[in-house]
C-alpha cells in the first residue's frame, strides 16, 4: 500500500464511523495506523534538498484533494 493508498483508507475510515458503529472502536485504530503510515512515507519520499518526485508529489496532491469512495 502507498502513501498516497493509507491517507485515503484512513480517511475513508474516519467517515464510514459513526457513534452506533459497534467496531467503531476497531475502526479508529486502523484509521490511526493508515494515517501514521501515510505520515511516514510521506517523510521518508520528502528529500531534503528538492523535495518529493514529480509523481510521488502528484500522487499526494490527489489523494489530498479528493474525497474518500464512501462521500461521493
Amino acid at each position: 500500500m502507498t502513501g498516497p493508498e493509507h491517507y485515503r483508507e484512513a480517511q475513508l475510515l474516519l467517515q464510514t464511523t459513526d457513534e452506533t458503529d459497534h467496531y467503531r472502536a476497531y475502526r479508529l485504530r486502523a484509521a490511526q495506523v493508515h494515517a501514521t503510515l501515510a505520515l511516514a512515507a510521506a517523510t521518508a519520499l520528502n528529500d531534503r534538498a528538492v523535495g518529493m518526485t514529480g509523481r510521488d508529489h502528484g500522487e499526494w496532491l490527489a489523494a489530498a484533494a479528493t474525497k474518500p469512495e464512501a462521500t461521493l
